[in-house]
């Protein structure tokens, strides 16, 4: 642990949970949907759910979905910039149940091409973040790494072939999880890496015979 988990985040107040967390769980989810969202459903969990509009959770949030970062002195007007930007938006509460983490938000973006994501992720304090779920998939995903993830058949070899592709690339992987609803079917891998994957080396993975679908994701802390 360094200084700075322990001290917090340079932000906008008044919460590192509540405003820089928030921000970038929303920088991690228009990553994760690989372009700008021209629309955005956002329904929060628990705590979020209860305190987001007096703690600026919802400003936050937009920010993020914009590109903004937590220090950014603009994230009380975010609302004015959104609407500006041409960004629809609709906040609304849901409740995930028990065991989800209570600083909770469930992201549905859609892009102007016609890209779309879910994303569900928890601010877990001192503004460090966990993404658990992208369209309907199991995931645990950071933001402290840059990040490949996958969609693939569950079968054997392919962390073999992945891991062979990108160190034949000269990328490091800091650290992989596997992830999967049944055997055999399909499965979600997350590998971190050491360094941002260009896009030639995001391609060569996606070409392997077991992928569905491959993203590129760029850490956020």
């Amino acid at each position: 642990m360094n200084i700075f988990d322990v001290i917090g985040p340079v932000m906008i107040g008044p919460s590192s949970s509540h405003t820089a967390g928030a921000v970038r769980l929303s920088l991690l989810a228009i990553s994760i949907l690989g372009a700008w969202p021209v629309k955005a459903q956002i329904a929060l969990h628990g705590s979020f759910a209860q305190t987001y509009r007096g703690h600026g959770t919802d400003m936050a949030l937009l920010a993020g979905l914009m590109g903004w970062l937590p220090d950014d002195a603009r994230i009380p007007q975010a609302m004015d910039f959104a609407q500006k930007q041409g960004l629809e938006y609709a906040f609304s509460t849901i409740n995930l149940g028990d065991l989800t983490h209570p600083n909770t938000v469930y992201f549905k973006l859609t892009a102007a091409d016609g890209r779309k994501c879910e994303v569900i992720g928890s601010s877990i304090g001192g503004g460090q973040v966990l993404v658990t779920s992208i369209d309907g998939a199991a995931v645990e995903l950071s933001g402290k790494l840059p990040a490949i993830l996958t969609l693939h058949k569950d079968k054997p070899g392919v962390i073999f072939l992945v891991s062979s592709a990108l160190a034949s690339a000269g990328i490091n992987i800091a650290g992989m999880r596997v992830f999967r609803a049944n055997k055999g079917g399909l499965a979600t891998m997350v590998i971190e890496c050491d360094q941002v994957v260009p896009e030639p080396i995001i391609n060569l993975v996606a070409a392997l015979e077991p992928m569905q679908s491959v993203r590129f994701i760029r850490n956020v802390l």
